[in-house]
């Protein structure tokens, strides 16, 4: 049972009256039998609570920061419903307005639409749908809760999509279905055709020219069918925040949104993409991947507060990249790099191509440049040492033959998909 603010405003009338036509304490005791009277007829003629039923309806994936709309359908199996109810969920599932008037007549019912937009990664769950029944006085009223399960998983933003239009027109120029006045190298013969000025002098076809009356070349496109491994990084240095010009995210959010980049084009370029999610143990595996997947794949990860198991993760790839593949770690560029993962690199490096790409915190950048007094002099000096900390790191793994991409979180992902390009058109995947 719960009063309503009628019932508090008409005991205050009340006493006010009483007061004024019968200054005793008989007359307090009249006022308030008669108010537990009205309360009572009130809440007897309150529609039940318990007896409602619910059932829900609407979205179950939305992208985050993106809006969606659930559903929540009340049946009322009893007298007609007047009040009010509130759908609870967590507060990072952004509902706009959890609290509706309802009217739901005698034995019908009436469906409620609510807005969310999630303000983070995972899924976000409806807690319990609470709905409190006003007797027709308006001073008293039932109230119950009712557990209504709902879960809306909300996927990774993917904002580096906007990158996509131009990575594709320059993977129609490697792939020679566009003009261009660049001729990419590639591994994998197309066709002949006739020799201009320009081309080089290596692709003409000695053989066909000779049957030929005009200098002919073999033509080449880059490769494809290629196997490509995405190892995303879920222990400790992935839950850093590091400043970009969507606010502070954690450099797991960043990492993500560079491997949904590469993988989307990799898929373009017809090559075969996998993905790994490891921190001290495999969190996420999808062996042939599809944006889709990967984005419902990734959703739930949340960065563990544990060291990274390089050594379960050279394994772990090792076990389920049979060809030669183009391994892709997004990682952070630590120290640690040295002692865990730099032991390992042979093993790896001799059956697959390791490409490591890193997110720079762009404040470290923003320190070193500063120079106005001495606090800022002191902290451009730190700055330049953790700077030549990964160029060492940076350096050092280019001698095993890694290749590293270290940029700062808008950077990124354009970044590494100019790399993966790079690489395809070098024929070196």
């Amino acid at each position: 049972m719960a009063l309503t603010g009628r019932a508090a405003l008409l005991a205050l009338i009340g006493v006010l009256v009483v007061g004024l036509l019968l200054p005793s304490w008989q007359g307090v005791l009249v006022m308030l039998g008669v108010l537990v009277l009205c309360v009572a007829v009130d809440l007897a003629l309150a529609a039940g609570v318990r007896r409602l039923t619910f059932t829900r309806a609407g979205a179950v994936s939305v992208r985050t920061g993106e809006p969606c709309s659930v559903r929540l359908t009340v049946h009322n199996p009893g007298r007609r419903l007047r009040g009010v109810l509130r759908d609870a969920w967590a507060p990072s599932a952004g509902v706009v307005a959890d609290r509706v008037a309802v009217d739901v007549p005698a034995g019908g019912s009436r469906t409620l639409t609510f807005e969310l937009r999630p303000v983070r990664r995972g899924d976000r769950a409806a807690d319990r749908v609470t709905v409190r029944s006003v007797g027709p006085l308006g001073i008293a009223a039932r109230q119950g809760s009712h557990e209504v399960p709902w879960t809306v998983r909300a996927l990774p933003p993917f904002h580096s999509r906007r990158h996509l239009p131009p990575l594709l027109e320059r993977l129609r120029e490697l792939d020679g279905r566009r003009a261009s006045l660049i001729r990419g190298a590639g591994t994998e013969f197309d066709s002949l055709r006739t020799y201009v000025i320009g081309d080089d002098v290596r692709s003409i076809d000695w053989r066909a020219s000779a049957r030929s009356t005009d200098v002919v070349v073999r033509t080449w496109r880059p490769e494809r069918d290629r196997q490509v491994l995405i190892v995303l990084d879920t222990a400790r240095t992935a839950a850093a925040r590091v400043d970009g010009s969507l606010g502070g995210l954690p450099r797991l959010d960043t990492s993500m949104d560079a491997a949904l980049l590469l993988s989307a084009l990799a898929i373009k370029a017809r090559d075969q993409v996998g993905f790994l999610a490891h921190s001290g143990k495999v969190r996420a595996s999808v062996p042939r991947a599809t944006v889709p997947l990967l984005v419902d794949a990734m959703a739930p990860l949340e960065a563990e507060l544990v060291e990274f198991d390089a050594r379960g993760m050279v394994a772990e790839v090792l076990r389920r990249a049979a060809r030669r593949s183009l391994v892709v770690l997004l990682t952070s560029l630590e120290p640690s790099i040295e002692h865990g993962l730099l032991p390992l690199l042979p093993a790896l490096t001799a059956r697959h191509r390791l490409l490591i790409a890193s997110v720079s915190d762009p404040a470290v950048h923003a320190m070193a440049a500063g120079r106005g007094d001495l606090e800022a002099v002191y902290s451009a000096a730190a700055a330049e040492r953790t700077l030549a900390e990964r160029r060492r790191l940076t350096a050092l793994l280019a001698r095993h033959g890694v290749e590293v991409v270290d940029a700062v979180p808008d950077d990124l992902p354009r970044a590494l998909a100019d790399r993966y390009l790079s690489l395809k058109a070098a024929g070196k995947l």
